[in-house]
């Protein structure tokens, strides 16, 4: 279960990253949203820095996909002595990827659109600022079935888009507790470690057949985000995540 989770986020754990000399950078609480695109491999590797390929996932409701949409929305942001900061919403765009002498795929974030502006360029250095608009409807019935409804739209001056419907039934999440580096696409020698526990309901895999999905609209456009979104892309899968709970550490020296 536990991998099938990781594969539908594109984070694939590896074993005991964080280290006693690694500095605790901040703590955050989500509500996210991930969905699952198998794209061209050939735009998708276009955004891998030089000596980095493509390491699609090869199991789970993600199997196969290239490229992840993560749609974040930040209740609470806390610095390392656990005072408020800014809290962000965003989408991220993360692709599976490893290097030569890498034993597994490793997250990649190779750009993504944020808010508030302070957050640009962020710390992967590839954000862009984006006005945000996000709305959230959660209905539960007398019978105890919920439905949730949400509307994510991120927009920037320079005219890149990405607006998300989704409308589905929740299901029984799985819970796992993960511990990832995640790497900058814009820097590749620059990672952070990431341990986090979470709720994951597979909305909707075109892998396993599960399908709670209602509603489901992408739209993506702009400079970077045409050319891997032409309209040949593939919607692998929806992930539902209620609740993200994770500590940021800075690697130690």
């Amino acid at each position: 279960m536990r991998r099938h989770v990781l594969a539908i986020l594109l984070l694939l754990a590896q074993p005991a990253f964080a280290g006693e000399k690694d500095k605790l950078y901040s703590s955050t609480l989500d509500v996210r949203t991930v969905l699952s695109f198998k794209v061209t491999d050939s735009a998708a590797q276009k955004m891998l820095p030089e000596g980095w390929q493509i390491e699609a996932p090869n199991t789970g409701p993600s199997k196969g996909s290239n490229l992840s949409v993560v749609l974040v929305d930040q209740i609470l942001a806390q610095d390392a002595e656990g005072k408020p900061v800014d809290a962000v919403r965003g989408a991220a765009l993360i692709i599976p990827a490893k290097k030569q002498g890498m034993e597994k795929a490793v997250p990649m974030v190779i750009g993504g659109l944020f808010s508030p502006i302070s957050y640009a360029p962020g710390p992967y250095s590839n954000f862009v600022y984006a006005k945000a608009d996000l709305d959230r409807k959660i209905h539960s019935d007398p019978a105890g079935m919920t439905s949730v409804e949400e509307s994510w739209s991120f927009t920037t001056d320079g005219g890149d888009s990405v607006q998300v419907q989704v409308q589905y039934t929740r299901g029984v999440p799985g819970r796992a507790n993960v511990e990832s580096l995640v790497y900058s696409g814009a820097k590749p020698d620059i990672y952070r470690i990431y341990r986090y526990e979470q709720a994951t309901d597979v909305v909707r895999s075109t892998v396993t057949g599960t399908d709670r999905a209602q509603k489901v609209s992408f739209k993506a456009s702009g400079r970077q985000l045409t050319p891997l979104f032409d309209g040949s892309e593939q919607l692998v899968s929806i992930t539902a995540i209620p609740w993200y709970s994770r500590q940021i550490f800075l690697p130690g020296s």
